[in-house]
């Protein structure tokens, strides 16, 4: 199974993987020179945080080998992938109770900002045999794809 791994020394700020991921899932198509970065619709499912030390730590859903995000989802909107083991997300199943939000120990996991009445997380940008637009897009290479071996 695929999952992101972050060399966080090599990581400089620069946001080129929140830049991606806000136009990877954006709703309406368009250019990366007309995304507006205000817009609360427009959101990265991660977060680039300072370390207090001059440095930056990116943080990414790391779509655990034991969720506890959908161990704690009461409605079924979050579920593994038995193929990927990527959690993924049914916002039509999601009841807005964020105990995912709660839960997720790593603090990935997010309310909307626009309606606050579904989450955003990694989805790995929905594909299996390619990088996630996040790790193609990291200049420095902090941010790489590893197959690992993960129970399911």
């Amino acid at each position: 199974m695929k999952r992101i791994f972050i060399e966080q020394e090599k990581c400089d700020g620069c946001k080129s993987c929140t830049i991606a991921c806000m136009q990877a899932h954006r709703e309406s198509p368009g250019t990366l020179y007309d995304l507006n970065f205000l817009d609360p619709k427009n959101e990265a499912r991660h977060s680039i945080v300072t370390n207090g030390r001059g440095g930056y730590i990116p943080v990414f859903c790391r779509h655990c080998a034991q969720p506890e995000c959908v161990g704690a989802c009461m409605s079924g909107a979050l579920a593994k992938d038995p193929v990927t083991g990527h959690i993924q997300y049914d916002a039509d199943r999601c009841g807005t109770c964020f105990m995912c939000v709660m839960s997720c120990p790593y603090g990935n996991i997010k309310p909307d900002r626009a309606t606050r009445t579904r989450i955003i997380k990694c989805d790995f940008c929905k594909q299996d045999d390619e990088k996630p637009n996040c790790v193609a897009s990291c200049p420095k290479k902090a941010l790489h794809v590893e197959e690992v071996e993960v129970a399911v």
